[in-house]
């Protein structure tokens, strides 16, 4: 099960700008592509050295440099060093429970968001990812989890597809903010049949496993709720171009970003209604059910109630009872207690106690 908040008591009392990775380990090793492009040509490689790389700032083109894996510290120390990015920039890369936020450096921007992604079993699962937003580059850090949504941006890139290999780098920057909220809308339509089968299952054959699900289901909606509602505050600044680092003719694209958040929102906001609905229609079945099986249990009981109280008489061990002599008084007792039983079935019928 996903953590909604991760542990960072190991980093209690440290000076600011400690890099310590937070977050779950990559199972594969640190990868640095770089690719540099313009309306003309694309060049991509894939480099070991961090000098090598990150040379970048009197290129030709727009240079978009992408690290997949971040348990590797010194590394991005030493990209830090080479650019000269802040230190708490640097330990907010490395902290894998950030907020989805903007940062201007002036120079640079930092952006902080979530890409979601869902497993086989249909969990959930988050991953962070930050972006450097300079004049000329854009630089990626990834956690190196499984799944990434930047295979579209990177095939229009290659194929010149669109107006990518034309625009600077902040539509770079819009083009990968834009792959991943475009990711959101594919988690959120596994996430709504769930939530239809859960539905019908409430309704038919509620049980303890279902009650789990929707308890499953709230957490994963409290994830995407995290991931979405600091988005909005992010992408709104971003359209406002607050730095200039943003162009005019992006914040229309900016703008559409803008508004798929808003829906995803809206998404999230009406699964967590209909979640916290069905915890209630689930409760109240229970209930029903409950009171189905009072009713039956009180009829039968109020059925054998007069029944009982015959037999009774009747077991009394006085010498003097007149029925006890009769031929045939065990067969009117039984016909008598036949018909009470008939009578009262037939009384309950007819009230719609049955």
């Amino acid at each position: 099960m996903t953590r909604i908040v991760k542990k960072r008591s190991h980093k209690v009392g440290l000076p600011p700008g400690t890099l310590i990775h937070i977050g779950e380990r990559s199972k594969r090793e640190v990868s640095v592509k770089v690719i540099n492009y313009d309306r003309d040509r694309c060049e991509e490689k894939e480099i070991r050295g961090v000098e090598e790389c990150f040379n970048f700032a009197g290129s030709a083109g727009i240079t978009w440099v992408n690290m997949e894996g971040l348990h590797d510290v010194e590394l991005i120390q030493k990209l830090g060093e080479c650019q000269g990015f802040h230190p708490l920039m640097l330990e907010d890369i490395v902290s894998t429970d950030q907020r989805p936020k903007l940062e201007d450096y002036d120079d640079y921007l930092f952006i902080v968001l979530k890409m979601l992604s869902t497993q086989e079993a249909g969990e959930i699962t988050t991953e962070q990812v930050s972006l450097v937003v300079g004049a000329n580059f854009v630089i990626s850090f990834q956690e190196g989890l499984d799944g990434d949504a930047f295979d579209p941006v990177r095939a229009r890139i290659r194929g010149g597809k669109g107006r990518i290999r034309t625009m600077g780098a902040d539509y770079l920057a819009y083009a990968l903010i834009d792959a991943v909220v475009d990711g959101y809308f594919g988690v959120l339509e596994l996430a709504g049949e769930r939530i239809e089968e859960l539905e019908e299952k409430v309704m038919a054959d509620p049980s303890p496993d279902t009650v789990r699900t929707i308890h499953n289901l709230k957490r994963q909606m409290i994830m995407l709720r995290k991931a979405l509602w600091p988005l909005r505050e992010v992408i709104g600044a971003l359209e406002r171009r607050e730095s200039p680092l943003i162009s005019e003719p992006v914040t229309i694209y900016l703008r559409d970003v803008y508004d798929h958040v808003i829906q995803a929102i809206d998404a999230v906001e009406a699964y967590r209604d209909i979640l916290s609905g069905l915890l209630d229609v689930y409760l109240s079945s229970l209930s029903n059910r409950m009171n189905e099986i009072m009713k039956f249990l009180t009829i039968i009981g109020t059925i054998f109630i007069p029944l009982t109280f015959i037999a009774g008489i009747y077991g009394m061990n006085f010498q003097n009872i007149p029925e006890y002599h009769w031929r045939w008084g065990y067969q009117i007792c039984l016909s008598v207690m036949f018909v009470i039983a008939v009578a009262m079935l037939f009384y309950f019928k007819r009230r719609k106690w049955l």
